[in-house]
């Protein structure tokens, strides 16, 4: 039987690439939109997942809601019959400086980058370990390990990410489980695109490589987690940043 990959925030961008990149290894997909408004992106991404000859179906959730992730991890359990690779990847920012930001967005952002990994560990961790093995994937950032100016909301939900790795390995390692993150530094999206030369010229600087990350060598790194060549890392986040501030 194929194993099966869930993964969260997938209708577009590093989400989309790393659904797509699982699904060319051989696993079926499970795409994970927030609302029936991102149906069709979802449905778009399965469908490319399937161009690779496994099956793949979208299900909605906001999984910043631990309601909603139940109802689709019970959905995607009896669909697929199996979970065997997690990635939590759903994220958002809603940046500004410490002393103006409102209660509101530092809550926000907290809730769908830090709580929905909690919501899924552990609801997805009780299927794996039932099933005696799993992977377990989350997408932290270089702000969770570096900080960064602007972000104080965004950099507290990526560095809790990495302490949650850590503890879900120790809690998780002795039922075959392994549980690792990976930080992106500065990926090339319509965002970065949009950034004036200035701007790109200072980024650029502090990077070794002196260029951007592509989504694919993100869903390249997250491949190598969750095949049975990682069978032996676990506890890790792995910084995929070109070289970034060494």
């Amino acid at each position: 039987m194929a194993k099966t990959a869930l993964v969260t925030g997938s209708t577009q961008g590093i989400g989309a690439c790393i659904a797509k990149r699982l699904a060319k290894d051989g696993y079926n997909i499970a795409v994970n939109c927030r609302s029936e408004a991102e149906m069709s992106k979802g449905e778009k991404v399965a469908d490319e997942c399937r161009e690779f000859g496994i099956e793949a179906e979208c299900f909605i959730a906001d999984v910043s809601k631990y309601n909603e992730c139940e109802d689709m991890v019970k959905a995607v359990k009896e669909r697929f019959g199996t979970i065997d690779t997690l990635v939590n990847n759903a994220g958002i920012t809603k940046d500004g400086l410490m002393a103006r930001m409102s209660e509101e967005n530092y809550d926000i952002v907290i809730a769908v980058n830090q709580k929905s990994v909690f919501n899924m560990m552990k609801l997805v961790g009780n299927v794996m370990i039932r099933q005696k093995g799993g992977r377990i994937i989350n997408v932290s950032s270089v702000a969770g390990l570096y900080g960064n100016a602007g972000q104080i909301n965004y950099s507290a939900s990526k560095a809790a990410i990495i302490g949650m790795t850590k503890t879900g390995a120790k809690e998780l390692g002795s039922r075959g489980i392994t549980v690792n993150a990976v930080a992106p530094g500065f990926i090339q999206t319509p965002m970065t695109d949009a950034l004036t030369e200035e701007q790109k010229n200072a980024i650029l600087n502090v990077i070794a490589m002196k260029r951007y990350g592509q989504v694919e060598e993100i869903a390249g790194v997250i491949s190598f987690l969750s095949s049975d060549d990682a069978s032996y890392v676990t506890g890790q986040t792995i910084e995929i940043s070109g070289g970034l501030s060494m």
